[in-house]
């Protein structure tokens, strides 16, 4: 038995604790553990190297992904897809840990489907993947925003400023919710809740005139343009408005202590489902306990939105 890991769209703070759970789970089994470089496509081009344990020493802290990652449009195309397997195959490769987002999971699919044993780990900032609560990064990036708003909030209260921040979650409004709660924002705007500009102004302008010394506005990206929004804001409100775009500074740094035991949990995991003779799965953390679905299964269910929090976070503000 031979286990080959990549990683795949996107990186996310923790995927390097992730490949060295596989890795160090596979050699503590006996098993021929294989690295696969620059994600689908160092299968096609056949970037693919034996590892041992010492390839994975010192990177549990390190931020971003050693296997490096790639995006590859042609992968959908099943001569593509061949030439990845027949890679694999010549190498006595039959078993695959792909760690990623949706994205990686749709090509982890046609994998599965065209023989290969596939296992996938949830890796993504945005927390957008279903039948999971976590996605390994979501929780190194959340910190990484509300350690932003927490400065910004500052600089507006000593400015008497209302700041309109951008954070990332392109089809998942999790990153905006969840930060927007723990750093007391006075609004939150997602795509699940959808955006009321004219509500949103209204009670920004109420917020001003009952004396608030300053604003926080986390907003999803790809809903409105900020710096457009704040000029509105300004005119209509009396505040004193500054957009600020996060942007990509949100997945890069060290992974929180949470992201790594998850990031571990997750990646021996895989190994132990492989070892069982489960393929075509993905693993998830539900209620602090792991578990495994069907991909298409993973790909078709809706996830699930927290409209508590969202409540909660209203009564609050």
């Amino acid at each position: 038995m031979k286990i080959a890991v990549l990683t795949s769209g996107g990186d996310a703070p923790g995927m390097n604790a992730a490949i060295r759970a596989v890795v160090r789970n596979a050699i503590y089994n006996d098993i021929e553990v294989y690295a696969v470089f620059e994600g689908y496509r160092g299968l096609v081009e056949n970037l693919i190297m034996p590892v041992d344990r010492t390839f994975v020493s010192e990177v549990i802290n390190r931020g971003g992904t050693i296997l490096r990652t790639a995006r590859l449009v042609e992968f959908k195309e099943k001569s593509v897809r061949k030439v990845a397997i027949d890679n694999l195959h010549r190498l006595g490769i039959n078993h695959l840990v792909v760690i990623g987002g949706d994205g990686s999971y749709v090509g982890a699919l046609r994998l599965s489907e065209e023989g290969l044993n596939v296992i996938c780990i949830p890796g993504t900032i945005d927390n957008d993947i279903a039948l999971t609560d976590f996605t390994i990064g979501f929780d190194t990036a959340l910190q990484t925003i509300v350690d932003a708003v927490d400065k910004l909030r500052d600089t507006s209260s000593s400015h008497h400023r209302c700041s309109l921040i951008e954070v990332m979650g392109r089809y998942c409004g999790d990153l905006a919710l969840y930060a927007g709660t723990a750093s007391g924002a006075e609004l939150i705007i997602t795509g699940e809740r959808g955006f009321d500009k004219q509500k949103m102004l209204e009670d920004l302008k109420r917020n001003r005139l009952e004396g608030k010394r300053h604003a926080l506005v986390i907003i999803s990206e790809r809903i409105i343009d900020i710096k457009e929004l704040s000029k509105e804001v300004e005119e209509y409100t009396g505040f004193e408005t500054r957009p600020t775009v996060l942007g990509y500074v949100q997945r890069g740094g060290r992974p929180t202590a949470f992201d790594r035991v998850l990031a571990s949990k997750m990646g021996a995991y895989a190994v132990d489902l492989l070892i069982e003779g489960v393929s075509g799965e993905c693993v998830g953390i539900v209620g602090n306990t792991l578990v495994h679905d069907k991909i298409e299964k993973v790909l078709v269910t809706p996830r699930f939105v927290n409209l508590k929090l969202y409540h909660d976070s209203e009564k609050l503000r």
